[in-house]
Order: C-alpha cells, then sequence, then structure tokens
C-alpha cells in the first residue's frame, strides 16, 4: 500500500473501532496528539481518543475531503461528524450526551515510516465541537463587551 492507502486504513480503523487495529497501525514510539486540547498519546493511550470518541459519537464518521502527500508526510481536510448520544470524557470531567449533532471541521497530520504512522498530529475545531453540542454558551456569559 502507498502511504495515501495505509492512512485511508486507518481511518476506517477507527470508523470500525477497531482498537488493536488502530494501535497496529502505528510505529512502536509513534504519537497521536490532539492539538486541540494539548495532549500526546503514547503506547496504548493512543486508542483513547478514539475509544472516547467512539463511546460519546455511536455513529461517529470521518468525512475525508481532501488528502495531500509529499513522500512519508500525509495531510487530510475533514469532518467529524456524529450524534452525541454517549458521554464525552474532557480533560476536567464528563460531558453527558446533549443528543445534539456534530459536524465539525478537523486538519491531520500524518508522517509514516515503513508502512506504520510515526506521528499523527489532529487539529479538531473544538470550538466548533463545543458550539454545535451546545456547551459552548458558558463563554458567552465570561465575555464582556
Amino acid at each position: 500500500m502507498n502511504n495515501e492507502e495505509i492512512v485511508r486504513k486507518a481511518y476506517q480503523t477507527a470508523e470500525v473501532k477497531d482498537i488493536e487495529g488502530w494501535l497496529d497501525a502505528f510505529t512502536e514510539d509513534g504519537t497521536f496528539t490532539d492539538e486541540s486540547v494539548g495532549v500526546t498519546y503514547r503506547g496504548r493511550d493512543r486508542a483513547f481518543p478514539v475509544e472516547n470518541y467512539g463511546r460519546a459519537f455511536p455513529d461517529m464518521h470521518r468525512e475525508l475531503y481532501q488528502v495531500y502527500v509529499s513522500g512519508d508526510v500525509v495531510v487530510v481536510q475533514l469532518a467529524l461528524q456524529g450524534t452525541h448520544d454517549g458521554p464525552l470524557s474532557l480533560g476536567d470531567g464528563t460531558l453527558q450526551p446533549t443528543g445534539n449533532r456534530m459536524d465539525a471541521p478537523c486538519c491531520d497530520v500524518f508522517e509514516l515510516v515503513n508502512g506504520k504512522i510515526k506521528r499523527f498530529d489532529c487539529y479538531p475545531s473544538g470550538t466548533v465541537i463545543l458550539a454545535q453540542l451546545g456547551v459552548l454558551g458558558a463563554l458567552d456569559a465570561a465575555l464582556h463587551s
């Protein structure tokens, strides 16, 4: 498989919530960074975001729009889509299901080595997600004109 096919397969693996397959897609020292919260996952912890979003959005779908390949780097423009029907773990607690639908822009950057993901930097639009889930209103209360 070429690098684009490897990345597309990784998305499909996450989509069906194949956690062992997801972990196997990485090099031994590979990282997964969620740039919206500034957390880098290593080892088995790389499964946490897939499990967390899979639990919170049982119908989670990643709609791929554009895929750009430059050697061992693959950049993907996509949308994260799903209905918030389960608990979503966030840094300071758990967001209970809102029943709201999410369709949020995201950009992912992958670095591959010998057919495996060495680095995966995920840039989801956290503010769009929180607004669509209806929980960004607390920011409105904090703003002053």
